[in-house]
Order: C-alpha cells, then sequence, then structure tokens
C-alpha cells in the first residue's frame, strides 16, 4: 500500500446513469443525507428523483421491518430533489449525498463461500500474510486439489472425503472447514451506522501493505428473518493481517470506512427474486492513479452455499435480529495479477477507483484512501436518535 494522500482530481462526481442498474422498473430503497431535510432519510428512487419516505418510517431498518410493505407510486412521496445533485465530487453534491442503504440493522458477513477466494484465505493462512511468498503456495494448493472442491456440498460426505484427503496432504485449513464444512463462517463485519455509500472513500487501516477489495452482493433481511432485497458491497480486507492470524479478523475487517454498500437496495418484486440474484453476474474495476487496471468478472452460481442458506445459520431460534441485518453473501474475488513486483500479487494504492457492479443492481463506485485520513466516523445511533427526535420524526 503506498503513501500519497488521495488526489482530490481522483475523487470526481458521479452520474446517475453510471450508478442506477440497467432496469428502468427497478425499486431502488436508499439512504440519503438531505439538506433541506436537516438529516438522513430513507428514500426511493424512481425516473431520477429522490422521493422521502421519512413519513412511513424514519429510519431503513423499520422500514423494512413493516409487515408487506412496498412502496405506491413515487408521486405519493414529497420530492427531495434530483438524484444527480447528491452525487457531487468526494460525494458530497449540492441537495446532500448518497448514504449507505441502511442504519440500525447488524452487518453480517459471511466468509469464504466461493471456491477461489476460499484457497486464497488458505495461502493467507500458509503465507502469515507475505505476499512475496504466496504464487508458490497458490500453485502447489491448485496441483493438489485443482476444481475438485467447486462441485462439493459443503457438510455432504464427498465434503468429509474431502477433509480426509486434504488433511492427509497436510493442507487442512481452519478457512477449509467453515468453506467445505456443515457450519459457514458468519462474522459481524462493522457496527450498525458506520458503513459507508456509494461516491464514499474507503479505508485501509496504516498498517497494511496488502490489501484487496471483496466484491459482494448483500442480503437485505428484517427482523422475521424475511430477505426484502439486495445490494451490492464492499467488504474491504486486510489480507496481510488476517494472514498474521485469524484472531485479528476485526482489525482486518473493521475499520473507519472499511465496509461500503450501496448503490441502494433493490426490493424484491414480481421482476427480480431471489433466485434471479443468485444467477447474477459480478464485476469488479479497479483503475489507479498511475494507470493499473483491473478488471475481472464472476457469476454468483459458483456459490457454495445458498443465500436462503446463510441467511437461516445467521437468524433462527438460536439468535434473533430485531432491527434486522444485512448479510454480505462473501466475495467471489480473489485479485492476484501483480502490481507491485513479479509474484507480489495484488494490493490497493492511495487514490484507486473501486467499481463493482451488476445489471441487476447498478454499480458501486468508491475511491481508497487510508482509514486515518478520510472523515472520521461520528454520526451513530445516539446522533441518529438526537437528530429525528429534532425533526419530529421519533413518534412515526
Amino acid at each position: 500500500m503506498t503513501d500519497p494522500a488521495l488526489p482530490r482530481s481522483r475523487v470526481r462526481p458521479l452520474t446517475p446513469g453510471e450508478i442506477l442498474p440497467a432496469d428502468p422498473h427497478a425499486v431502488l430503497i436508499g439512504r440519503v443525507w438531505s439538506h433541506a431535510a436537516g438529516g438522513p432519510c430513507p428514500v426511493l428512487v424512481a425516473d431520477g428523483r429522490v422521493r422521502d419516505l421519512s413519513a412511513v418510517a424514519p429510519t431503513l431498518a423499520g422500514l423494512m421491518n413493516l409487515p408487506g410493505w412496498f412502496p405506491r407510486e413515487a408521486a405519493a412521496y414529497p420530492d427531495l430533489g434530483a438524484l444527480a445533485d447528491y452525487l457531487g465530487a468526494g460525494g458530497e453534491g449540492p441537495a446532500g449525498r448518497l448514504l449507505a442503504p441502511i442504519d440500525l440493522q447488524a452487518v453480517k458477513a459471511a466468509g469464504v463461500t466461493f471456491v477461489d477466494s476460499m484457497l486464497e484465505r488458505v495461502i493467507d493462512e500458509r503465507t502469515k500474510g507475505d505476499a512475496s511468498a504466496a504464487e508458490a503456495i497458490r500453485r502447489d494448493l491448485h496441483r493438489a486439489v485443482g476444481d475438485r472442491l467447486s462441485a462439493i456440498v459443503p457438510g455432504s460426505e464427498a465434503a468429509s472425503r474431502a477433509k480426509a484427503l486434504l488433511q492427509e496432504l497436510g493442507y487442512w485449513s481452519q478457512y477449509l472447514e467453515v468453506g467445505i464444512g456443515p457450519d459457514a463462517e458468519i462474522f459481524t463485519k462493522v457496527p450498525p451506522m458506520s458503513s459507508v455509500g456509494c461516491g464514499a472513500q474507503i479505508g485501509l487501516h496504516p498498517i497494511s501493505q496488502w490489501n484487496n477489495p471483496e466484491p459482494e452482493v448483500v442480503m437485505v433481511v428484517n427482523a422475521r428473518g424475511e430477505i426484502r432485497g439486495a445490494t451490492l458491497g464492499n467488504d474491504v480486507n486486510l489480507r496481510d493481517v488476517e494472514g498474521r492470524s485469524a484472531l485479528l479478523l476485526s482489525k482486518a475487517k473493521d475499520n473507519n470506512g472499511s465496509c461500503a454498500i450501496g448503490p441502494f437496495i433493490r426490493l424484491f418484486d414480481a421482476g427480480f427474486s431471489l433466485a434471479d440474484a443468485g444467477r447474477m453476474t459480478v464485476t469488479l474495476n479497479v483503475e489507479g492513479p498511475e494507470g493499473f487496471k483491473l478488471e475481472s468478472v464472476s457469476e454468483m452460481a459458483r456459490i457454495s452455499r445458498s443465500p436462503a442458506d446463510l441467511v437461516g445459520q445467521t437468524i433462527n431460534r438460536a439468535h434473533q435480529y430485531p432491527d434486522g441485518f444485512v448479510l454480505f453473501l462473501g466475495t467471489m474475488f480473489a485479485p492476484v495479477v501483480d502490481r507491485e513486483g513479479e509474484g507480489l500479487g495484488f494490493t490497493h494504492h492511495m487514490g484507486d477507483e473501486v467499481r463493482i457492479h451488476t445489471p441487476e443492481l447498478g454499480t458501486l463506485v468508491n475511491w481508497v484512501e487510508r482509514s486515518d485520513a478520510i472523515p472520521e466516523w461520528t454520526f451513530g445511533t445516539l446522533a441518529l436518535m438526537e437528530n429525528l427526535a429534532r425533526r419530529n420524526l421519533l413518534g412515526h
């Protein structure tokens, strides 16, 4: 990771056309900071306009928890202005800015649910965070197992046989245990209210020298365990920190600006279902200030555990979420293209533009900076409650 401060010219205005889904009929729910309203508002985005849903529910968590709620015609809700006016440079436009489309929900994440990234986690563990040792272990591991793990159903008899073989070869790992074993890895990514939205800067802890984006599809789930819709997320990860010890997972995952979600939640309806979300193609693009470009494409169909199974392992009789939660489904990407030098693989530079895209959900765009250089997280749950009280919204 390089040290120069983020060039301001890299933080550019976005346009509605580059972040919206391809389907003009997609039902999009989001959250904005509105200068006119004086605070955060849950919104419906339709026909290029931002419509205020605060009178329906003042929080996104409350909105998702309303039994059977689905938005009416856009004109039924107050107009907060054009979406373009929320998309200025650095995320700040004349009307306000996009926020992550969640607020009080827990932010959970499932780990090692795709074989390629599962093997990269094994490599992280074996290299103890040393990027220079990764390529040799990667070749050796692929010779040992190749693509055989991709066809294995986690927790099955075939998974048990694969476990025995890998143990015999000396390759068994805690990451393989949660990747093909009966129990998924479900962890807390960041605290509620700390995620950043589309157009914001994302943060890397200054101790990290080996890190990467983790593009993921994110399920939006209410307190009853109903999956209401989907969005995109970047589970920013420090490979060297997690590689030193899995007990450093929190330090690797939870830092200022380390979780980006957006641009909007697409609600499930007759035109877009959970099954459709499971068939999406996701594209990752990284463009660096030095001219570096990376593009990778992956299929949600390659996930080893279904989204419904992962949600069921998160919320059940043993664990409830009264404010609902969002669940990152695990990254399908493991960038290994050399950037710093031969055999050193990929790591971020300051100023990288990261774009995560599906035609169904749109594009999440963020810029990379150090977590101690981007704006501090100061607007938490207490600040939200105080803001809603000043606006006389807590009675809704």
